[in-house]
């Protein structure tokens, strides 16, 4: 009788170890296992009964048999089962580009605080990482270099502390340029005129402006002797303005002449015919990554379309789509550097700077002109 129930145990345990296995195979999370998808992650994890060891989806780890794969909401529920947490995947902690992410704003916070930059393998020290492998990291994560990104840092700094400095030499020193040199190297991009004349608030600093209509609502048009500054949309005209004068309170603001009127007549010809490519001087101003990316929308040709992602890739950095979101929503000049290309990766429209009506209409256009041509 002994050996009845044995042989009955056996077979019913055979039978439940079947059982899973059919469910198992059946399952799209079993799928998920097997091709270690990394986008499985966080949805749940599998747990192996033969080695009592939780896993991501993404393991690398050798593909188990699958009746002894259990399935399991998170570690926490693997962990009541008896399970414990997988020493090659970590599934008890938070995935890889979660870790990545605070690791890198850590070292952005330790950038800013420092009185001078650190060097690469200083931060990579800090985040216990090779040089090569924390500015692939950091890169992808921002879009820039650890050093480029400090450095853009200390200019920015620069600007905040130039209004109320001293002297220009002590907030150049003050944001951590070990030379004045160095800075100047690049500050009539970063700042747009000298370093003089923004701590003064962009007094001495000439910039014409016009605010007048278009089919798209208010706009206003504003140029140094370089070329074209700022091309604003909106609805009404005193807002435009004001935008205009915060950004250089003490800047001599002038009110366009005969010459400036023909300027602004290509520019509200550029915003009724977005496709027709009209060639005009800007003065573009940015940080080295938004320079990168609105350099990448000029490069677009009328009528084309992007996506965030796409438009990350082809300034090669990939994973930095929210940072090409953000340059895009910092464009001032609208229409000439074409933000209203850049659509979702399904084709709907997202957002847009002076509003998602006055995108579709734009696209509109440039569709239409290429349909004509």
């Amino acid at each position: 009788m002994k050996a009845i129930a044995t042989i009955r145990t056996a077979n019913r345990a055979t039978a439940r170890r079947s059982a899973r296995a059919e469910l198992t195979l059946g399952d799209g999370r079993w799928a998920a296992v097997v091709a270690r998808d990394p986008a499985a992650d966080g949805q749940f994890v599998y747990a192996v009964s033969s080695t009592g060891v939780y896993c991501r989806p993404s393991c690398a780890s050798r593909t188990p048999r699958p009746q002894n794969v259990e399935f399991h909401a998170d570690g926490a529920a693997a962990e009541r089962a008896g399970y414990r947490p997988c020493k090659r995947c970590r599934p008890d902690l938070p995935p890889s580009e979660r870790r990545e992410a605070v690791m890198v704003a850590g070292l952005c916070r330790l950038i800013d605080r420092a009185e001078s930059a650190p060097s690469v393998a200083e931060l990579a020290r800090v985040a216990g990482l090779s040089a090569s492998r924390l500015h692939r990291v950091f890169k992808a994560a921002t879009g820039l270099t650890p050093m480029a990104y400090a450095e853009a840092r200390r200019r920015r700094r620069v600007r905040d502390e130039l209004p109320g400095a001293r002297s220009v030499t002590d907030a150049i020193y003050g944001a951590g340029f070990g030379s004045s040199g160095r800075f100047y190297e690049h500050a009539d991009r970063a700042l747009g005129m000298t370093p003089t004349r923004f701590r003064a608030g962009g007094a001495q600093e000439t910039i014409r402006f016009a605010v007048g209509d278009c089919s798209l609502g208010s706009i206003l048009v504003a140029a140094t002797p370089r070329g074209v500054c700022a091309i604003l949309l909106g609805d009404e005209p005193e807002a435009l303005l004001h935008s205009l004068q915060d950004r250089f309170p003490r800047a001599e603001m002038v009110g366009g002449d005969a010459e400036f009127e023909q300027l602004v007549a290509r520019v509200v010809g550029l915003v009724e015919a977005p496709g027709t490519g009209i060639d005009l001087p800007l003065d573009i101003r940015g940080t080295a990554f938004q320079q990168r990316v609105w350099k990448a929308l000029r490069d677009l040709p009328a009528g084309a379309r992007t996506s965030y992602s796409e438009l990350a890739r082809r300034i090669g950095s990939p994973t930095a789509v929210r940072a090409v979101a953000r340059a895009c929503a910092a464009n001032p000049l609208a229409v000439a550097i074409p933000c209203h290309r850049v659509v979702r990766s399904d084709g709907s429209l997202s957002g847009y700077r002076w509003g998602i009506e006055r995108k579709q209409a734009l696209l509109q256009r440039e569709s239409g002109a290429g349909s004509a041509s």
